[in-house]
């Protein structure tokens, strides 16, 4: 019987960047609808991305082996 074939997780790939050191980039949420409730301070914040947490850089690279 032939080994696991590994897959790429899509939904994460579409979601999530690696950069040149290893860390894992994404987006920030809650910037994509009911708007006019929030300020504009906020969503000044809710612009750029943030770096995953260092606990779920592992979790994603095996998520991504291809990546």
């Amino acid at each position: 019987m032939a080994g696991y074939k590994l897959k790429t997780h899509r939904g994460a790939a579409k979601r999530i960047r690696f950069t040149a050191s290893g860390k894992v980039k994404r987006d920030k949420a809650f910037g994509s609808h009911l708007l006019s409730t929030k300020s504009g301070k906020r969503m000044r914040n809710l612009t750029g991305g943030a770096t995953c947490s260092h606990g779920d850089t592992a979790v994603l690279k095996k998520m991504l082996p291809f990546l």
